[in-house]
């Protein structure tokens, strides 16, 4: 008698844990979005994971008085994979996981690498409010096909941080998304870390303290530092090359 073959159990999208300490009462979530691969249909790497959750620990220990509860999002795979979109439709998913755990509050995607495309691209959540791109990989511009959308982007405030000298993925390709965004939407910055690479370590401090603070005001209204508050107000190219100065966050005024 042949033997049935046995299928594969439907990997599905998960939040991880609170990262850090629960707030009593969640007031506002950051949903972090890890980095992936343009084609790939493996698990995703529990190392982009473990990457962005480090980060998500300063933004909890930063919002924590406020309310904020941060989680890792757990792709199904790891891949991009073309039209599927499949980083994105995670985070949406997410998204939706949100509202039916804690309700009407506000959300921040907040993505690294192929996470920051994620977060661009899902921003038409009605829960989302802001979207955080660090070292976003973008396609690059082809004639035969479209181009990355930014029409989700309205309504939303937008910050992409990447470091002039990633050779990962092309600084200037977030830059031409961010001068297309400010367009149809005027809450677009863009920051330069100058002489950083992909993972932004040389800065790694000033770029923590400027997630936290844009986190913080977005979701909670705090005043933004001067140099964010300069960022949105500049017009093309200035809000868009903003540089993240040296010493960011020992005084954000």
């Amino acid at each position: 008698m042949a033997q049935q073959a046995t299928s594969r159990p439907v990997r599905t999208a998960r939040l991880g844990r609170v990262v850090g300490t629960r707030p009593s009462t969640v007031s506002a979530v950051a949903l972090l979005l890890p980095g992936g691969h343009e084609t790939s249909a493996r698990k995703p790497s529990p190392f982009a994971a473990a990457a962005i959750r480090s980060l998500g620990r300063h933004l909890a220990r930063a919002g924590q008085a406020d309310g904020l509860a941060a989680h890792v999002v757990h792709y199904r795979v790891g891949g991009w994979n073309g039209a599927e979109a499949q980083l994105a439709r995670d985070a949406e998913w997410a998204a939706d996981e949100v509202v039916r755990r804690y309700g009407d509050v506000p959300v921040c995607l907040v993505g690294v690498d192929m996470g920051g495309r994620a977060a661009l691209r899902a921003a038409a959540h009605t829960a989302v409010n802001s979207v955080l791109a660090l070292a976003p990989w973008l396609p690059e511009d082809d004639v035969a096909a479209p181009p990355e959308p930014v029409k989700q982007l309205v309504g939303r405030q937008v910050m992409i941080v990447h470091g002039t000298n990633d050779e990962r993925t092309d600084p200037e390709l977030s830059f031409r998304l961010a001068e297309r965004a400010k367009k149809a939407n005027r809450d677009v910055c863009r920051f330069e870390v100058h002489s950083d690479g992909h993972r932004l370590s040389q800065h790694h401090a000033e770029v923590r303290a400027l997630a936290a603070n844009f986190v913080r005001g977005v979701l909670f209204g705090e005043r933004f530092a001067r140099p964010v508050e300069d960022a949105l107000a500049a017009p093309p190219p200035l809000g868009l090359r903003m540089p993240l100065a040296s010493g960011f966050g020992k005084t954000l005024r």
